[in-house]
Order: C-alpha cells, then sequence, then structure tokens
C-alpha cells in the first residue's frame, strides 16, 4: 500500500523528480497548487505578472510569484518564479523552452490564468456589459489557457503520463445553471471543454486531463472582501451565511497533490472534478480537518430547498 493510499495525501517526496509548472501562481488556489506540488517533492515553475518589482492590473502588490516558490521551497520543493504575460506567445514559448533547456521533461502542467474578477457585472444584460471588459475576460481566463497549452504539450508528451489541470469556477454541473453574467458564464465554462478536447488529444500519448474547481474559496481577495483572515474567517459568515461551507485554497492544492501523484489518475481524464469530491475519493480533509462538499451543499441546500445547515456539508 502506498503513502498516499493508506492516508489520503501523497508522501513528502512521492513526486521527487517530477516537473510542474503552475501557470497563474501569483495568490489563491494558483499559489495553493504549488505549495502542496512543492510539499510531495515536485520542482514547480510559478508565473504570473505580479512580481516584487512590477504589479498587474488586478493590483495586489503584496502577493507575488517570488513569494510564491519561496513557499513552494519551504514546504519540501523547490520553486522558481518565471514572470510571465500568458497572453504573450512569446513569453510562454520561451518560459517552455527554459523548462526544457533546465529539466528537459514537463509532468504536470495546471493552467490556472485568471485575475478576471474585477471585470464580471452581475445580473447586467448582454447589451449593457462593458464590452471591452467583457472581451478582456474571455483574453483572461480562455486564452491564456490555450496559448499556455500551445507551447507546453509538446514537452509534456514526450514522457507518457503527463498530467493537464485546467482550472475553473464550478463543475460542469453547477454551470448547468446560469452563472448571472454571460461572458463570465461562457469563461468559465470554456476550460471543461478544453479539458474533455485534451483528454482526446492525449489519449494516444499516455496523458491525462481534467477540469477541476474549488468551492466557495477563502481566496485572499475574498477574505479581504469580508475584511476577515483565515483565522477569523468565520466571522464572514454573519455577513454571507451561505461563506460557511468556504474551504481554504489548500484543499484544491491538496486535490492536485494527489491527482499529480496516482499512478491511476487517467480514469478521470476529460472529466469535471471539484476539490471536494477528490477529498473525499482521496481522504484528505481541508486545513481545519473538515471536509466541505460546496457544491452539494448548494445543489440540496441553496437550491433545493432541503432543511439542513453548512456544518451538515463539512
Amino acid at each position: 500500500m502506498t503513502a498516499q493510499a493508506a492516508t489520503g495525501q501523497a508522501a513528502a517526496g512521492e513526486l521527487a523528480g517530477r516537473v510542474a509548472l503552475v501557470a497563474g501562481a501569483t495568490r489563491g488556489a494558483g499559489r495553493a497548487m504549488a505549495v502542496e506540488l512543492g510539499r510531495a517533492g515536485a520542482l514547480v515553475y510559478v508565473t504570473g505578472r505580479t512580481t516584487r518589482e512590477r504589479v498587474s492590473e488586478v493590483g495586489r502588490p503584496t502577493e507575488t510569484i517570488e513569494q510564491t516558490a519561496e513557499l513552494v521551497t519551504a514546504a519540501g520543493g523547490k520553486g522558481i518564479a518565471v514572470p510571465t504575460d500568458h497572453l504573450e506567445p512569446a513569453q510562454v514559448k520561451a518560459l517552455i523552452e527554459r523548462i526544457d533547456r533546465e529539466q528537459g521533461r514537463l509532468d504536470v502542467l495546471v493552467n490556472s490564468v485568471w485575475g478576471g474578477d474585477r471585470l464580471i457585472e452581475f445580473d447586467t444584460r448582454l447589451w449593457d456589459l462593458d464590452l471591452d471588459n467583457a472581451l478582456r475576460m474571455f483574453r483572461l481566463g480562455i486564452d491564456t489557457h490555450v496559448i499556455t497549452s500551445h507551447f507546453a504539450l509538446p514537452l509534456l508528451i514526450r514522457r507518457p503520463g503527463g498530467l493537464v489541470v485546467e482550472v475553473t469556477d464550478g463543475t460542469a454541473a453547477f454551470n448547468r445553471r446560469y452563472r448571472g453574467s454571460l461572458c463570465f458564464d461562457l469563461t468559465k465554462n470554456a476550460p471543461h471543454r478544453i479539458a474533455f478536447g485534451l483528454a482526446a488529444e492525449l489519449t494516444e500519448h499516455g496523458g491525462t486531463a481534467v477540469s477541476l474547481t474549488p468551492g466557495f474559496l477563502r481566496s485572499e481577495e475574498m477574505l479581504d472582501h469580508f475584511g476577515v483572515t483565515e483565522e477569523t474567517w468565520r466571522e464572514a459568515v454573519a455577513q454571507e451565511p451561505h461563506f460557511a461551507i468556504a474551504e481554504s485554497p489548500a484543499l484544491i492544492g491538496r486535490g492536485v497533490r494527489a491527482l499529480a501523484a496516482d499512478p491511476e489518475r487517467a480514469r478521470w481524464t476529460g472529466q469535471s472534478l471539484s476539490s471536494g469530491q477528490l477529498a473525499k475519493e482521496y481522504g484528505f480533509t481541508d486545513t481545519d480537518g473538515s471536509r466541505p462538499d460546496c457544491f452539494g451543499y448548494f445543489e440540496d441546500v441553496v437550491f433545493g430547498g432541503k432543511q439542513a445547515t453548512a456544518a451538515d456539508y463539512r
């Protein structure tokens, strides 16, 4: 029995020798996934636009790719920060050439680039949307993923067993409901189809592609929005009752770590997965020891009217 089978988590060093690229690792889910891959011993290239010298349009200067790389190394892996705008093909091409030159392999590609939250206009009809913002959302959430995979996949398929994770918001089933803004809806459904298509294209190379979503994520930006910290996050439930089901970024990080260490991960290829689903499957928990099932809670309680609380889904 492997350490993962016994504990539900990849053991320290279980991903030693593996090389990962987490595109969009400045903060939130991207940072957590990079750190957890490092915790299992992987060498992780982390990319993004915010560095200690330059701040992206997201405007959060205290969260940098250098910090993420340091956290990866501190966790037990090796983090390498490479400033990259994934909308610029030349920059992405140079990034992959560097990984090839320095490592000669790529085992895990996580497409987590986003940065479009500030552009969303919920409850606004298409004809009333700011068109420039809407089209920018497509660029940030779809084009970046396609550009990155275009350049990265020739290196990833050099060895069988490569893993591609398309990070999005909402499972394919959850996103059958309209997400309240047409362009946001399209942007967050696209990664499901990208993963589905890549699963077909990677099959002959022994590769696996999935889409993956967190639940109600306690990202740095969300905590700031509610004026709380990771230690005091439950105080925000008074403002937003559904925040009681929120999960830390570590949960999705542990999900990617478990997938990367699973020798039978190909069984997931082409599927839409969630952090809560993987936690149940692999037996890991969030940082507080709970196993939040965000999408079960929303389906049953919020949309289905079931008499239950978030505590019943943790």
